[in-house]
């Protein structure tokens, strides 16, 4: 592919710019890298090619004041590093209000969670729970999850494993192999922390919204980002690496890239990437995925029970109630692959109709008329590529979490996707963060 090509790189200023160590992407794992970094006196820059930091994080104030994230949001059990810089940044943490299960609902029909459906989509998860332990097999890599569920028999039960398993990886199933899925299961220490709300992935949100975070670290790195720096080249050498971007050249003694493999892709290396980088690259994509918050006076669907429901009419969603302890209300949805694509075709007000519509029979006609309404379709981010995180293409193993963080000379890795644990969350995006900084505070002082 043209982009590893070590063609003629851009001449870039006579005189480059110099500094210690430049970090490209200043999404969270970014962002706390330069944080680390810029704590211990090491002269830093961050080059984002956006016009804004957070990445795969970005919040958004609503008509009443309040604050709702459209990217990254939860804080999951046992996420301790997210919660302690909430903490430091002074953002205050609430639990997710939830039921013991979420509804499932279809048109006007609600599904009873003890129900053959229910019952079939149980059964279903704990064999693939016991397959994830027992080893899954090699010729699950290149089975699609989509090719596997047909062989579901009950229509239903295999419309819910479809969302369950879109919504909770972006991926489009029939690009995504069974063998890939239930890595990224056993990894995740299984599907119960991967799809719960209390006790899992779910577990709890920031009042303040966690691009707020993203937002307070800019302000502490303020004068050492560049926006508006898309990273054209990197070329290295025994002594550092010379970066070319949208806003100049750079001499840097050390690099963190930070940016999901599939999107580094348009970086051009000289000499060439080792071939595991390549093909991490070419083996790889971003996931698709859509999020709306609809915002009300107050979460009155609570009046007549829970809000948090997976929908099973198309688009296929999950819906969370994501209100804040002290209001307003906040409806939360997501919907992923194909079907979060298929919204772009549609105006916003058609989109919103298409997604609010269903839910009026469960939680009332009120829902119909939110005060606010925020929305943002990842995979048409051209500075992110997609949500939540890169994925392996079916028939390749290369994009299985952790991804290598290997340095490359002087180039070390980092994102959500290199974390060794909770990689893929916004937890994994803070680990690989403070591991790459450590990298090369140990590396300068040597």
């Amino acid at each position: 592919m043209t982009q590893h090509q070590p063609a003629d790189l851009p001449a870039g200023r006579e005189h480059p710019q110099a500094v210690t160590v430049a970090v490209i992407g200043a999404g969270m794992s970014g962002l706390v890298a330069a944080r680390e970094l810029h704590k211990r006196g090491i002269d830093v820059v961050v080059l984002e090619s956006a016009a804004r930091p957070g990445g795969r994080v970005l919040a958004e104030t609503t008509v009443l004041g309040s604050r709702v994230d459209l990217g990254g949001q939860w804080i999951g059990h046992g996420h301790h590093r997210f919660a302690t810089l909430a903490a430091e940044l002074g953002a205050g943490a609430f639990d997710m209000h939830t039921p013991k299960q979420p509804s499932i609902v279809e048109g006007d029909a609600a599904i009873r969670n003890q129900g053959r459906d229910a019952l079939t989509v149980n059964a279903i998860l704990l064999v693939w729970e016991i397959v994830t332990r027992l080893g899954t097999p090699r010729s699950w890599k290149q089975r699609s999850v989509r090719s596997w569920l047909r062989r579901v028999p009950n229509r239903r039960a295999r419309r819910l494993l479809e969302i369950l398993v879109s919504v909770s990886t972006t991926a489009d199933l029939d690009r995504y192999s069974m063998h890939a899925f239930l890595a990224m299961v056993r990894y995740q220490g299984g599907l119960t922390a991967m799809l719960s709300t209390a006790g899992g992935a779910q577990e709890g949100l920031l009042t303040e919204a966690t691009g707020t975070l993203a937002e307070r670290l800019a302000a502490e790195l303020d004068g050492k980002i560049v926006f508006d720096s898309a990273v054209t080249a990197l070329h290295r050498d025994e002594t550092g690496v010379t970066i070319h971007s949208a806003s100049g050249t750079y001499r840097a003694d050390k690099v963190i890239v930070t940016v999901p493999a599939p999107m580094a892709a348009g970086i051009a290396h000289h000499p060439l990437l080792p071939t595991h980088r390549i093909r991490l690259q070419d083996n790889t994509y971003m996931g698709s995925v859509y999020k709306a918050i609809a915002v009300f006076d107050r979460p009155f669907w609570r009046e007549r029970g829970d809000a948090e429901m997976i929908v099973l009419t198309e688009p296929g969603m999950a819906v969370f109630d994501t209100s804040p302890p002290e209001g307003p209300g906040h409806l939360c949805v997501l919907i992923a692959g194909p079907e979060a694509r298929d919204l772009d075709e549609l105006s916003p007000d058609a989109r919103r109709s298409t997604i609010l519509g269903p839910l009026a029979a469960h939680l009332g006609s009120d829902i119909l008329e939110p005060r606010g309404w925020h929305e943002k379709a990842w995979h048409r981010d051209r500075h992110v590529g997609g949500g939540y995180s890169a994925l392996p293409d079916i028939g390749h193993e290369e994009g299985y979490f952790p991804t290598s963080a290997e340095p490359t000379g002087h180039i070390h890795w980092a994102g959500t996707e290199t974390a060794r644990e909770h990689a893929g969350y916004i937890e994994g995006a803070i680990e690989s963060g403070e591991r790459a900084a450590h990298e090369i505070i140990t590396a300068l002082a040597d």
